[in-house]
């Protein structure tokens, strides 16, 4: 069975070798067998159930939470050449029936379905009458009321088991603790399941948390470096993310908002330009992300604290999927603590799920003031155990210093004490350096014993010593009041001179484009003399993409590109053997990215394609629709839009012979492009207004032909 798996791994999906776990779980679930997998994001999950999914006769359902994910991975297997589907809401019903006369013909291969359709009863019958042979669950920690994805719909998969109890079942997840894992179980019915637990390591990741003081200028001093690269911005609040995105926009970033508060419309515009656009930054909340498999984010910046090391972690877990270097960043400071503990002070729950999520945030916390190695104490958290420093995260890189804090740290206990307990730490600060103003002389807080007795510090380092004894408990924050700090019990200890108490130094906080990873930054991932040629096979993915309507990804991730600049294939026997490059798209692709590499621009597609796009225009002269040429050259109805918009672009074609489409709705979008002087503009800019309305391969369509009737 091994060697079956490693023949399609090669031939469909185009790598030479499994990684980590892989094959071990491959194994079982292709023998038959049930499976709990816990995998980092990036680490091949996908294929854990996509190759066992190909060996198995039948077919194979995958249950996903979002309609994103599935659509990214439909296109990825279609590119492929595999017979993949989505079922969900964007289908109409006609489509709906099509695709459902496929199945019972035994055409799709791998089905993908949100878990609200699944569990329908009528859907649950339709499957009966096929020819299942696996399950997959994907990402299974939705299953887990303690979890910020829990998604309801997830707590009835439980009756799998009991439907199709001959069906083997794979559930997986990148996220989740040992609660978690044993709560998947016990849900999922998965007691007999073998459990294949990965290391949580991503070590490609570059770990920085820093001080917050001046946020917009250290996230500047951050991105300044890394122009043209794709990442994420994750803000607390909406207000925020739309305030952060028009901020970065000035300065020069192509920067995008995602929040709950935006239309679905809105949102999934800008979803969709950010997974088929290079170089976009998406200003967020934490309702962006999950099922966003663009693999080449280079970076996840943090400008509020998350409310848990799992939300962290899965997070920041959307840099770097290709396993190339990436970078998370966060800047945090004691606002953000006041912000989180209110939030959770304030939410519905019973006091027991207040205690957990308190620890959680506590862990958080844990974790920002670390002075050791971050990916150890990140990695201890999940139960695993990393022997040695990184090497790669701040604190391993700048050599994070202490001091000895345990005087100063009962200086400003007694402040707090003696100015009553209900001041902030701006108040405080300005007792102890000394300051003379109004709202001291007031309070009549220049007569207190405390008053002036902290000059030998700077009002920086009184703010991070404040921050830290909030962290570490020894100070609360008085959430009823106006979040003023009081002393807690833990801090008696030290007031009594019992213990003594070290702190982190933190770094003056950096503010200007020098780097912040101690070189230079991981999303620089070329040398000078290679740009040239990266850019040129960037290009050529970009125009490939728009032609088969799928994000360039699909067509090739940045690190197969990565092996074709640097092993130089001087023939398609030669790019056969680049990691990546499956048979389809060698077939498909080889030819192009050989001419660029040989150092011309690609003007010979591959014979494939060529042959496609001569029957295709015959079909098309003949009176055939898109779904009926679809149907006759075997592919799909997204390629099939990709070669009548090139069609159209040669003039090979009039838009009355490509598309089947009423008179009206074709005038109302040429109407659409046409609204403006100068370039047209791009498919995604009016996209969310024919959305249900028309297929976007429509849209291609319609621009290509405006852009060769105008010569644009």
């Amino acid at each position: 069975m091994l060697e079956q798996a490693q023949r399609v791994l090669k031939d469909i999906f185009g790598y030479d070798s499994f990684r980590g776990r892989q094959a071990a779980i491959i194994e079982c679930v292709a023998n038959g067998g049930d499976a709990l997998v816990l995998m980092p994001t990036g680490g091949g999950k996908s294929l854990c159930f996509q190759v066992p999914g190909l060996l198995r006769p039948g077919l194979t359902v995958v249950v996903s939470p979002l309609i994103a994910l599935m659509d990214d991975q439909v296109a990825t297997l279609d590119e492929l050449g595999v017979a993949a589907a989505a079922l969900n809401s964007t289908l109409s019903a006609e489509q709906q029936r099509e695709l459902a006369g496929r199945l019972r013909r035994g055409e799709v291969k791998m089905l993908y379905l949100a878990p609200e359709r699944l569990v329908q009863p009528r859907m649950l019958e339709f499957l009966q009458g096929l020819d299942v042979s696996l399950f997959a669950i994907d990402e299974a920690h939705c299953v887990s009321q303690w979890g910020h994805d829990f998604r309801p719909e997830y707590l009835q998969l439980g009756q799998l088991a009991e439907q199709f109890p001959h069906v083997p079942r794979i559930a997986l997840t990148a996220t989740a603790d040992m609660r978690t894992r044993e709560e998947i179980v016990q849900r999922l019915h998965l007691q007999g399941a073998e459990r294949f637990l990965s290391s949580f390591d991503r070590p490609n990741i570059f770990y920085r948390i820093v001080p917050k003081e001046a946020p917009r200028k250290q996230l500047m001093a951050f991105l300044g470096e890394r122009r043209g690269n794709a990442g994420i911005v994750y803000c607390l609040s909406r207000k925020k993310v739309d305030e952060t995105a028009a901020f970065l926009c000035e300065q020069g970033f192509p920067a995008l908002s995602y929040h709950a508060g935006l239309a679905a419309d809105t949102r999934a515009s800008n979803q969709r330009r950010f997974l088929n656009e290079e170089g976009l930054i998406m200003v967020a909340t934490i309702a962006f992300g999950m099922g966003i498999d663009k693999p080449n984010v280079r970076f996840v910046a943090h400008l509020d604290l998350p409310k848990s090391l799992e939300a962290y972690y899965q997070e920041t877990g959307r840099a770097g999927r290709d396993g190339l270097p990436a970078d998370a960043w966060m800047a945090y400071g004691l606002q953000d603590m006041v912000m989180l503990k209110q939030m959770l002070q304030n939410s519905e729950g019973d006091e027991r799920h207040k205690r957990v999520e308190q620890h959680k945030l506590d862990a958080m916390l844990a974790l920002c003031e670390e002075t050791r190695c971050r990916r150890q104490s990140l990695l201890a958290y999940f139960d695993e155990v990393l022997e040695q420093p990184c090497g790669h995260c701040d604190n391993c890189v700048d050599q994070v210093q202490t001091w000895d804090a345990t005087e100063p740290a009962r200086q400003a206990l007694s402040a707090v004490f003696r100015t009553g307990q209900r001041y902030g730490v701006g108040h405080l600060v300005d007792v102890l350096l000394g300051k003379d103003n109004e709202k001291i002389r007031s309070f009549g807080h220049e007569k207190l014993s405390v008053y002036g007795v902290g000059k030998s510090l700077s009002e920086h380092e009184w703010r991070s010593l404040f921050r830290q004894l909030v962290a570490r408990g020894l100070v609360d924050i008085d959430l009823e009041g106006y979040g003023g700090l009081r002393l807690s019990d833990s801090c008696r200890p030290l007031l009594r001179g019992e213990v003594n108490l070290q702190l982190r130094r933190d770094l003056k906080p950096q503010t200007s484009t020098k780097s912040s990873s101690g070189g230079s930054p991981a999303s620089q991932l070329v040398r000078g003399e290679e740009r040239e040629m990266w850019e040129a096979l960037r290009t050529l993915r970009r125009k490939l993409a728009e032609e088969h309507s799928v994000p360039p990804y699909v067509i090739f991730p940045d690190s197969t590109l990565l092996e074709m600049l640097r092993s130089q294939p001087a023939s398609l026997a030669d790019m056969g053997q680049v990691s990546g490059v499956g048979a389809r798209k060698l077939e498909r692709y080889g030819q192009a990215f050989l001419e660029v590499l040989n150092g011309g621009e690609s003007t010979q597609a591959p014979k494939v394609v060529l042959d496609l796009r001569h029957e295709l225009v015959s079909l098309a002269r003949a009176g055939m629709t898109p779904m009926q040429i679809a149907g006759q050259l075997n592919c799909s109805e997204k390629n099939v839009y990709s070669l009548l918009a090139e069609a159209l672009g040669r003039q090979e074609l009039s838009l009355d012979q490509a598309l089947d489409l009423p008179e009206d709705l074709m005038m109302e979008v040429q109407d659409a492009f046409l609204d403006g002087e100068g370039e047209l503009p791009p498919v995604a800019a009016i996209a969310a207004q024919f959305a249900q309305r028309v297929p976007e391969g429509v849209l291609y369509c319609i621009r290509a032909a405006l852009a060769a009737e105008f010569e644009l």
